[in-house]
């Protein structure tokens, strides 16, 4: 299957939802004021976010629409332009590429995004691509976590460093990186434990973490990368506003958007805070991480059959 194929499978439910909610608007052959309020409304309620609706409803109005051609085609072209026009300048491909030096990457998000399975996706990347590759599993707070990353680090075929249950992740952390310098490692890639961003001794506990690599390199961590769950919809962009508040974020994954039909929640994310995008979680398969393109992401998004 192709890297197309799998997004149109992976967006189809977004996509029905969407195209197929806006046909039910455009039902004239020009777009009057009360047609683009209402299209403004339905993008809204889509999770596109109030600034690109607002962006969105301004270009179809000031578009002149030729009443000969397909009214709905010419608006998803509109749709598909602008979402690219958004959305290319946050890719970032470079993250997957072999590094000159050990690159340290912080793995943050709320419980239940699917933080330690991205993980798993990551790696198989990096060591397609050259990398020899570490894991830290600095979530300590539950044994399972350990466990399912270090059954990743098998599956894929990396090196893992972890401590007993309830031992401090900031060690973890730290021996990671340590142990990678020492024997050339290129990608170290840290776990932490699923907090909620408005628990503050969590939320210390990671900042903690950061504090920690960098006893070993000033500018580490390299790359900080949120997981967003693609279910929770606009509850994603409180999660942006607060761990970014902590440290800074370097880039966002989404994952789960095979299975909502709220994946306009990504553009909302990218209008509002212009953060690169690493990748997009397509499915629970160790191949399901797709590496984002925004050309592909719009004509996913925008499916008309």
């Amino acid at each position: 299957m192709g890297f197309f194929d799998k997004f149109k499978i992976g967006f189809k439910k977004s996509a029905s939802a969407f195209t197929s909610g806006l046909k039910e608007i455009i039902i004239k052959k020009e777009i009057d004021d009360k047609t683009l309020d209402q299209i403004e409304e339905y993008l809204i309620r889509s999770d596109v976010g109030v600034l690109a609706a607002e962006d969105i409803k301004k270009i179809i109005s000031e578009k002149k629409i030729d009443p000969k051609k397909n009214i709905n085609d010419e608006v998803n072209l509109i749709l598909k332009e602008y979402i690219i026009s958004i959305m290319q300048p946050l890719e970032n491909q470079e993250f997957f590429k072999k590094k000159d030096k050990l690159n340290a990457t912080l793995i943050s998000g709320v419980n239940g995004v699917g933080k330690t399975t991205t993980i798993g996706k990551i790696s198989k990347i990096l060591k397609n691509n050259g990398n020899k590759i570490m894991l830290a599993a600095s979530d300590t707070f539950r044994a399972a976590a350990i466990e399912q990353l270090e059954n990743w680090a098998n599956k894929v075929g990396v090196e893992i460093t972890k401590s007993s249950q309830g031992s401090d992740p900031a060690a973890v952390a730290y021996k990671a990186i340590d142990e990678a310098l020492k024997n050339n490692f290129d990608q170290v890639l840290i776990d932490t434990a699923g907090r909620l961003q408005n628990k503050k001794n969590l939320m210390e506990e990671y900042k903690k973490i950061a504090n920690v690599t960098k006893k070993i390199d000033i500018n580490a961590p390299h790359d900080v990368i949120l997981i967003l769950d693609a279910t929770s919809g606009q509850n994603v962009l409180n999660q942006v506003e607060e761990f970014n508040k902590i440290i800074p974020i370097t880039g966002i994954i989404m994952t789960k958007l095979d299975g909502t039909a709220k994946g306009g929640i990504l553009l909302a994310v990218a209008k509002k805070y212009k953060l690169p995008i690493i990748a997009l979680g397509l499915g629970e398969k160790e191949d399901d991480l797709q590496i984002f393109e925004a050309e592909k992401f719009a004509d996913a998004f925008i499916q008309t059959n």
